[in-house]
Formats: structure tokens, C-alpha cells, sequence
């Protein structure tokens, strides 16, 4: 019934970290399921057991029933009869309880399978190495960490209930068996056929999940983009196309679904029908056998009773079998993040200590930078002007390890980039993006957030003249910040990320654009704010504006993928034409 082979190791679930992430990327979605079920096996296991338990007290139900027909109530003895309903009772208030205690049990096997897969999704969208963000939108990923973790999960739900089904029918037929041999071989022979049929049933529901959760991944990743992007929707006017592209995805991902509920509804009527056939072939046999005398009327009643009580477990075939099959489209998807290969191999060196800040580029060539040759002295506060926006983006990926370069080396202290360890060198060499997000807190946590001492934030704050801008808050620096920083306005959040940046003081900082939306007044604040806030630690300052060059000392032209021109921001504009455009048009 449960495809689940390949065994693995078993984890303590509070330990899937970005080992285990990595470790995965050798797994199938066999594999993952094998794992999930292995490090909550304790609970599955006591799960199985105590809802096999419950399975043979509703079994025994009419076989005790049985027993009072024939041997109190025909013979008249009611003391007999007292004996056999108090049994009755004990055996009922037992399968209740078995019942009430498994169940629990299956659950927190599930939620906790669940969450251990949340874990690992989250180790490894969050790896140094990156890689598994790319090609997926940010609320498929999160569809992925949400159903499908948990459609995954609900194995650690499903296998026990299929084990008490297993054994609730090998215990209607042993009793049948002692009823009558017919009736016994009649349950053994024909259940494996039952289990087969509802494996072959489940096919169709398995691939039609898998396209349900792609399709509502997809629709969940572009409403997550929409809502990111709303302002500068409205501000082009373009909410009715993105409406309308919105509204294709989420009528392609209901016809997904509807087409999976079909597949499930299929099933659920098919395995119905052959199940109710199935008994009604146990009623016919235990009629006819009753009949011809050749069981009491208290055995017509427990065979009879027996079929009754099979409708529970060939029905809960029909339900594993549709479990698994989403729990197996489910970890198909999990997997293909968990092996998604890393956007840049994994260095095992750290940086010698104390970092100097000594950042040389040789060769370089990636993306929109071409063989470029680049030297940072410790310490120094460099501006980069750039003619084009890829070239920015391809520089500030070969410093961020977002992507190693085709050709060159990018080295800190005269040592490789690509041989450290991304954690160590996003540590030391801090690239604070244009488009940093703010948290859902409070202002002061998140500037807070990143810094290093209490020293370093206020000098932070006060570089940046937060406690100016919080003046005009309404809570001031405790002021909640909504998600995403839409409750601020644009210069408020660049000034809050541009502090938290300053607030986190790396040995190296580079900022890109971090004052596009201030005022020219605010903007001239901010240029001698980094500069004396950075003394000492070296600063790279990607971008075009005139106060923040002018206060560097010294800028470096990019123009054409290499290094056009080098010296202050005064002689450039004096001797450059083409670095004159690029900062005062």
C-alpha cells in the first residue's frame, strides 16, 4: 500500500538543520517520507498499537454479542447474561479509550513530521549556499513550507490507521474463521485484493495532487508578489493587468484542484462500491450457512456484526491510500527544494583574525563586469559609480556570494571569497541591499536588530538622525513598523535600513543606493553620518549621488563592465564627461 523504501537514519526532529538540508540532496521523495516517519517512530508505533487495539474491540463487539445470544439469552441464565453484557461494557470503554489515546498520538506524529520538514525547508531556503530560491517565487516556497509539509506529514497519520485496518481485518476473519471456514477464507483472500485495487485507484490521485499544490504554489507566489508590489501597480497604473494575470493563475489553480477532488471523489466511490459488494458477499455466505443450519443464530448475528465492522477498516484502505498519494506528490515537491543544488559551492576556510578589510578584485567577470581589477585599501571609503544597473548588480553578487564569478577572483585580506565559508564572509563583508525589507516590529528592533553593541546602535541612530525621524512618529523609535515597512514612507526606510546597516558595523560595508528617496538637505546629513560613523572600517558606496561621492575618498568609474576612470569625485566630474552624466543627470 505505502511505497516507502530506502530507509534513512533516525533524526532527532529538533535537529534538521542545514546538515541535514544538504544531507538530503541525496534523498528521494522515498527517502524524506522513510525519515519523516523515522524520527517520530515512537509515536507511529504507539499510535499503530493502540488503534490496532481499538480495531479488535470493535471486532470483539459483535462476537460478545454473539455469545449472549447463544449462550445466555437461548439457555436463560442470567447470571451468565450479567457476565457477558459487564465484559461488553469493559470491552467498549477499552476500544474508546484506545481509540481517544491513538489518535492523539497520530496527530502529534503528523504535526511534528510536519514541522520537522517546516525546519528543513527553512535550513535550506536560508543555507549560505542559496540555490533554492532560485526559480521559485517566495509564496511557493512558503505553499511548499505550509501544505505541503504538512500533506507530507499526514503520513505519520495515515500508516498507523492502515496498520489498525491491516489488523481489525485479520481479526474479523480469524473470528469468522471459528464461525466458519468459508467465511474466514472469504476476509483473507478477498482483503489483499481489496488493497490492491485501492493502490491502483490512488494513481491518478497522486498525479493530480502533485498539479493541484504546483498550480496553488504558483497562484500563492504571484499574490505574494502583487501584494509586495502594489504601490508601484497603482503607481503605473497597471492593477488591472496584474488583477487579470492574478485571476488566469487562480482559475488555473481551482481547475487543478476541482480535477484532484474529482480523482478523490472518484476513489472514495469506486472503493465504496467494491466494499460494499465485498460485504454484501459475507452477508449472502453467513445467510446461507445460517439457513442450512449449519451456524446458530447467534453466529448469523456476530458474522453479520463482523461485516458491519468492516465497512471501518475497507473504508480507511480508501483513505490511506489517498493520504499517501498526496503525502507522495507532496514530498516530491519538498524534495526538489531540499536537492536544489547551492548557487555557490560551500568553502570550508574562515577569515584570519582580526580582518583588516583589504578587498581586491582580479579578473573579474560576471554578468554585466567584464576581467574588472578593483583595490580597497583598509579602511578606505570608496565610492563605485556605475553606467548601468546590471553592472552594480553583478558587483554586488560577487561581493555578497550570491553567485561565485565566471572568471577572476574576489579576494578579502588576500583570501578567495570562494574558498570561505559564506557564513563567515557575510559576517565580516555586510552588502546592505536597495531594496531591504523592515520587519513587522517596532522601529528601534529592527535597527536594533543587527547591532553589534549598544554603542554601535546609538552612534547608528545618530548618524542617520532616527531620533529625528522618530519625533514625527507616533510612538517614536517604539513606533510598529508594519510588514515590509509600508506603514513608513520611502526615506523613512532607507534611513531605518541605512542604520541598521551602519548599527551592524562589519569590517566591510558596502551600500547600494541607501539614500535614493531623502532630500538633497537629509541626503548631505547622511554622507557625513557614514563617514564618521565608518572611520576606520572599509566602506564601499555603490551609487550615483553627488553628496554621498563627495564625501568618499576617492571613486572608481565603472563604464562598459571595467574600471574607466579612478580618483576623487571633484576631478572626475572636472576631467570625465561620461561619469559627469552618469552623477548629474
Amino acid at each position: 500500500m505505502a511505497d516507502l523504501s530506502d530507509p534513512a537514519p533516525s533524526p532527532d526532529d529538533t535537529t534538521m538543520d542545514r546538515r541535514w538540508s544538504v544531507h538530503a540532496a541525496t534523498r528521494s521523495r522515498r527517502g524524506l517520507l522513510t525519515r519523516t516517519i523515522a524520527g517520530h517512530w515512537r509515536l507511529v508505533a504507539g499510535g499503530a498499537v493502540l488503534a490496532a487495539g481499538h480495531q479488535a474491540g470493535e471486532a470483539a463487539v459483535p462476537v460478545i454479542i454473539g455469545i449472549v445470544i447463544d449462550e445466555a439469552i437461548s439457555t436463560g441464565r442470567p447470571a451468565e447474561l450479567v457476565w457477558w453484557l459487564t465484559l461488553l461494557a469493559a470491552v467498549i470503554a477499552a476500544l474508546s479509550l484506545c481509540f481517544r489515546y491513538s489518535l492523539r498520538m497520530e496527530e502529534r506524529a503528523a504535526f511534528e513530521g510536519a514541522h520537522g520538514l517546516r525546519v528543513a525547508l527553512a535550513a535550506r531556503v536560508l543555507d549560505p549556499a542559496g540555490g533554492a530560491e532560485h526559480g521559485r517565487l517566495a509564496g511557493a516556497l512558503t505553499s511548499t513550507a505550509t501544505g505541503d509539509a504538512q500533506r507530507a506529514g499526514d503520513v505519520n497519520l495515515a500508516l498507523p490507521r492502515a496498520a489498525a485496518a491491516v489488523f481489525g481485518l485479520l481479526v474479523a476473519a480469524v473470528a469468522l474463521l471459528r464461525i466458519s471456514v468459508p467465511l474466514g477464507l472469504l476476509v483473507l483472500l478477498g482483503s489483499p485484493v481489496l488493497l490492491l485495487l485501492a493502490h491502483l485507484l490512488c494513481r491518478p490521485l497522486e498525479r493530480r495532487s502533485h498539479v493541484e499544490q504546483e498550480r496553488a504554489a504558483e497562484a500563492s507566489g504571484i499574490a505574494a508578489d502583487l501584494i509586495a508590489g502594489v504601490r508601484s501597480l497603482k503607481g503605473i497604473g497597471a492593477e488591472a493587468t496584474a488583477a487579470d494575470r492574478y485571476r488566469r493563475t487562480s482559475r488555473e489553480s481551482m481547475a487543478a484542484a476541482v480535477r484532484a477532488a474529482g480523482a478523490q471523489a472518484r476513489l472514495d466511490g469506486a472503493m465504496l462500491a467494491v466494499n460494499g459488494v465485498f460485504l454484501a458477499a459475507i452477508a449472502l455466505v453467513g445467510g446461507r450457512l445460517a439457513a442450512h443450519g449449519e451456524i446458530s443464530v447467534g453466529e448469523l448475528v456476530t458474522a453479520v456484526g463482523l461485516a458491519q465492522f468492516l465497512v471501518w477498516p475497507l473504508s480507511l484502505f480508501s483513505w490511506v491510500n489517498g493520504q499517501l498519494a498526496q503525502a507522495r506528490a507532496s514530498a516530491a515537491r519538498i524534495a526538489a527544494v531540499l536537492t536544489a543544488p547551492p548557487a555557490v559551492p560551500l568553502g570550508g576556510a574562515t577569515l584570519p583574525r582580526p580582518v583588516r578589510g583589504r578587498l581586491r578584485l582580479r579578473g573579474v567577470t560576471h554578468a554585466g563586469l567584464s576581467a574588472i581589477d578593483l583595490d580597497v585599501a583598509p579602511g578606505e571609503l570608496l565610492g563605485v559609480v556605475t553606467t548601468e544597473p546590471a553592472e552594480a548588480t553583478a558587483l554586488l553578487q560577487c561581493l555578497t556570494r550570491d553567485a561565485d564569478p565566471a572568471a577572476g577572483s574576489v579576494q578579502l585580506d588576500g583570501n578567495p571569497l570562494s574558498g570561505l565559508d559564506p557564513d563567515d564572509v557575510r559576517a565580516t563583508l555586510l552588502v546592505a541591499a536597495h531594496d531591504a525589507e523592515l520587519f513587522a516590529d517596532s522601529l528601534l528592533d529592527n535597527v536594533a536588530a543587527a547591532a553589534s553593541t549598544p554603542q554601535t546602535l546609538e552612534r547608528a541612530l545618530a548618524a542617520t538622525g532616527m531620533h529625528e525621524l522618530a519625533d514625527a512618529l507616533p510612538d517614536g523609535l517604539d513606533t510598529a513598523v508594519s510588514e515590509r515597512g509600508r506603514s513608513l514612507s520611502g526615506g523613512q526606510r532607507q534611513r531605518a535600513t541605512l542604520a541598521r546597516a551602519l548599527a551592524a558595523d562589519p569590517p566591510v560595508l558596502v551600500l547600494h543606493d541607501p539614500t535614493t528617496a531623502v532630500d538633497a538637505v537629509t541626503e548631505a546629513a547622511l554622507a557625513t553620518g557614514i563617514r564618521q560613523t565608518r572611520q576606520g572600517r572599509t566602506t564601499l558606496l555603490v551609487t550615483t549621488s553627488p553628496a554621498l561621492l563627495s564625501a568618499t575618498d576617492r571613486v572608481v568609474f565603472v563604464h562598459g563592465g571595467t574600471v574607466a576612470a579612478a580618483g576623487s569625485h571633484g576631478d572626475l566630474l572636472r576631467a570625465h564627461p561620461r561619469y559627469r552624466a552618469a552623477v548629474l543627470t
